[in-house]
């Protein structure tokens, strides 16, 4: 009998992350989740969740002794967790850009190096770096989290490189808007006209060119494209866009 495919994300309990570990699980992998918030009901029972704050390295290193406890080996590695700072760059401080590059770029360094080996073992993993439209479209009082992201690519294409002759595949996604917790808690930023969070969101869908803001659902199916090597095994270093078409239209238009 052929053993279920394993596959570690971050940012589990999050919008994007339920729908990941959700789809995973309904296409026959075993899922480890891992979340600084508690995942609450409905976590795969086959699966693992370790509650953990991946921006710490001492965190990090505790998750992956207990993801070797799990597993000999990793099929996928999806980092997925993100920390976001909305206000002007002039009124950040530095313990919160720090806190921002902990968290979404830190953590996938370090992250990468703890998995390497059981993605290596695995002998076709492949890393799903969530990147964001942000990282090459952005707008105004997000700076630390477009930095963030922006690394992110770079990181994602170097890791590519130094990880190919061990068949391990590294590609980004770039989700654009999506119906999150964290896009509803963004929804203060200036940038965003209307005087309530569903009209703000109203006019954020007619921004782009499908002419609606995207479900985290369809942003899993990408992930899982990216992760599946049957479906993306031709594909690394690369960055692939979900944005309903937001960043494909001139901003002057």
């Amino acid at each position: 009998m052929k053993e279920k495919r394993v596959m570690l994300i971050t940012g589990a309990a999050g919008g994007v992350g339920r729908a990941t570990v959700k789809y995973f699980t309904e296409q026959g992998w075993r899922v480890i989740g891992v979340d600084r918030a508690d995942f609450g009901h409905g976590f795969p029972a086959t699966g693992l969740f370790v509650r953990a704050d991946i921006s710490l390295e001492s965190s990090l290193k505790t998750v992956f002794d207990q993801v070797k406890a799990f597993t000999p080996t990793l099929d996928a590695m999806i980092n997925n967790a993100a920390y976001q700072v909305t206000k002007p760059l002039i009124e950040t401080s530095v313990e919160e850009w720090d806190a921002v590059m902990a968290s979404n770029l830190r953590s996938v360094f370090l992250s990468a190096k703890l998995a390497y080996p059981l993605l290596k073992a695995s002998g076709n993993g492949a890393i799903v770096n969530v990147s964001s439209v942000h990282a090459i479209q952005t707008s105004a009082n997000i700076a630390a989290y477009a930095a963030s992201k922006g690394g992110l690519l770079a990181l994602t294409r170097a890791m590519a490189i130094e990880f190919a002759g061990d068949n391990i595949r590294v590609n980004a996604i770039l989700p654009g808007a999506v119906d999150t917790p964290m896009l509803r808690a963004g929804m203060e930023r200036g940038s965003l006209d209307g005087e309530s969070i569903v009209s703000r969101l109203e006019n954020l869908a007619r921004k782009t060119v499908n002419g609606r803001i995207g479900q985290p659902e369809e942003i899993a199916r990408a992930i899982y494209f990216l992760a599946d090597s049957t479906q993306s095994s031709f594909m690394t270093g690369q960055a692939l866009v979900v944005d309903g078409g937001a960043t494909a239209r001139l901003s002057t238009e």
